[in-house]
């Protein structure tokens, strides 16, 4: 597969797992719309650099399972039940607003950058979601395990990673009121992500009957 498309891979599956809001995209936010917009960058410079790492733990982690179909098998059941769970819930249960105050005193450039690295610390989710979403597209042979793939793989995840949390620090100010922020909207979008995921996940058990 070329590293290339590699790259778009990770930039678009980074970009999708950073849409729902939560602690890291709305503390760019606010830390923008508080104490300008170099701020929010540098915050998010600081999360970009933990994603690297955690990325690049969850391929390793992804190609030690590939050498082992066995604990695949069981994982891919598992996450195809987790991610129905997760898609009924969002399209059919949850009603409660998000809470993204999120209030600090940290003020430095260099503070803010030590900050999005603590708070992406703290967020352990990419980790199994990239292991998953690697794993399943050594599957469909979109990817393989050599080092060349998965740096670039990394490098996407950390440009898609970024480039949401940008999206969020240029347009939350204007869109923080709109329909795009409305629970509703963002539940079916969860939702519906997870539904594609669940559906992924479900072919790939099939194919192995």
């Amino acid at each position: 597969m070329n590293i290339s498309t590699v790259f778009i891979l990770g930039f678009v599956i980074a970009l999708i797992g950073v849409v729902p809001p939560g602690l890291l995209n709305m503390s760019a936010a606010k830390i923008s719309l508080k104490e300008g917009h170099v701020r929010g960058v540098v915050f998010s410079i600081g999360v970009c650099f933990v994603v690297v790492l955690q990325t690049y733990v969850a391929a390793i982690f992804a190609r030690y399972l590939n050498n082992h179909p066995e604990v695949v098998k069981i994982l891919q059941r598992v996450a195809f039940i987790i991610f129905v769970l997760i898609s009924v819930y969002f399209l059919l249960i949850a009603k409660k607003p998000p809470k993204p105050d999120i209030e600090t005193s940290i003020r430095s450039k260099q503070s803010r950058f030590f900050h999005g690295i603590f708070l992406s610390s703290l967020n352990v989710f990419p980790i199994p979601y990239q292991a998953y979403m690697t794993l399943t597209m050594a599957s469909f042979g979109w990817m393989t395990f050599e080092t060349i793939n998965i740096m670039s793989y990394v490098s996407g995840a950390a440009m898609g990673t970024f480039v949401m949390l940008y999206i969020y620090i240029f347009f939350f100010d204007k869109i923080k009121s709109k329909h795009f922020t409305s629970q509703k909207s963002m539940n079916y979008l969860i939702g519906g992500v997870t539904g594609l995921v669940a559906l992924i996940t479900l072919i790939n058990i099939i194919k192995e009957w």
